[in-house]
């Protein structure tokens, strides 16, 4: 796909107005419709042809996701969820010792290690706060052998500092990254990930049923494929030597082969996102959550993160930043919290209630003006104190 520029980009979203609610899914472009429509009409018409097309589309996806993620083709794979991506990870770091692991991270980041170490896999130990490179630095001692992120914090907008966190760490630690809540939106340190997953559901728009698994061969050594199938393994078919040896690179880490039309609907998502660029996705996102924490504040309500990008505000690089992920939260002081959302949904606005906190997650496509509007006329309507 050709470069686009970001008018041309929006020109493939049609979301209700006053959609603020990327952060739990997103609906998906018209190009990520129109695969899925053509996958479905050649499984339909089609046998071993509409198979051939669909695993050229997977091929096409890795070296999409490659570009994007700035590592080689074959370092990626695909699962069936971030959570399945997790669970991969969580199952593979070699050896006895401990992960160190957000508390307050989202819960499919968190029980893929907690489950593992009821396996036998490494122990857990929890940070308190957002996992910054000095809460990691705190924790180090010659027993932890990985760490677990999530590059942009679903509750907060929370941008973890992953390179500042991988210089911490060093070579012979290996960084997980769950990265749904960032990849299509943010831009964030991906080179500083030796692991990563993340679906497509949310910021990326593609919808369910695929997640891409980058595994750098720079921590080949340092893994082994825990929850590796067949599909990870050397001419597994009619062998009886089980097990095979594991194949190289990130899809030794699956356990079946991927779901070829939600691949296709990810690689179409992936290649809207490279042909305009995260930046000027981002800067749009983030002047709308801007507009609508403003408006927010005008009418009494106190606010959280923010539209503008990370370092704007002086953080440390090692700190993090609230700002820049294209979520934010507010709530109205005197009000009863529900009431706040149910107005709002009254109002037409999709938002999410985590009390006291109102979730705001808008995207470049969204009508700002409209929903500017519509979230002042709904705060202003409700009684406080």
């Amino acid at each position: 796909m050709s470069a686009q520029t970001l008018p041309e980009y929006l020109r493939q979203f049609d979301e209700p107005a006053g959609y603020l609610d990327f952060a739990r899914v997103g609906p998906v472009s018209a190009d990520v419709r129109a695969v899925l429509t053509r996958s479905a009409e050649l499984m339909h018409g089609q046998g071993l042809t509409a198979l051939a097309e669909l695993d050229r589309s997977v091929a096409r996806t890795a070296r999409t996701a490659a570009e994007l993620l700035g590592c080689l083709p074959h370092e990626i794979a695909f699962v069936g969820s971030t959570s399945h991506g997790m669970f991969a990870a969580a199952h593979a770091v070699r050896g006895e010792g401990v992960v160190l692991v957000g508390r307050d991270d989202f819960p499919g980041a968190v029980y893929p290690w907690l489950r593992a170490a009821g396996n036998g896999r490494l122990a857990v130990r929890l940070i308190d706060g957002p996992v910054t490179a000095d809460a990691v630095r705190a924790q180090l001692d010659d027993r932890v052998r990985a760490v677990s992120v999530c590059a942009v914090d679903s509750a907060t907008g929370f941008r973890a500092p992953l390179a500042a966190i991988k210089e911490a760490i060093g070579p012979d630690r290996v960084l997980v990254v769950d990265a749904i809540q960032a990849l299509g939106a943010v831009e964030f340190d991906a080179d500083a990930a030796d692991v990563l997953a993340s679906g497509g559901q949310k910021w990326l728009r593609a919808g369910w049923g695929a997640a891409l698994l980058m595994v750098r061969d720079r921590v080949a050594g340092l893994l082994e494929p825990g929850l590796g199938g067949w599909s990870g393994v050397i001419d597994p078919v009619g062998a009886r030597d089980h097990p095979r040896p594991a194949r190289p690179g990130a899809v030794a880490h699956t356990l079946t082969n991927p779901d070829g039309p939600a691949v296709a609907a990810l690689g179409a998502a992936l290649e809207l996102v490279r042909a305009v660029g995260v930046g000027p996705i981002n800067a749009r996102i983030g002047d709308t959550l801007d507009a609508l924490l403003d408006a927010a504040r005008a009418v009494g309500a106190r606010t959280a993160g923010g539209g503008a990008p990370a370092g704007s505000r002086g953080s440390r690089a090692d700190a993090g930043s609230a700002t820049g992920s294209g979520i934010a939260r507010f709530h109205l002081p005197g009000a009863d919290p529900l009431a706040v959302h149910d107005a709002l949904t009254a109002a037409g606005l999709a938002t999410t209630l985590r009390t006291p906190w109102v979730r705001l997650s808008p995207h470049a496509s969204t009508d700002r003006p409209d929903a500017v509007a519509r979230l002042t006329d709904a705060l202003r309507a409700v009684p406080t104190g």
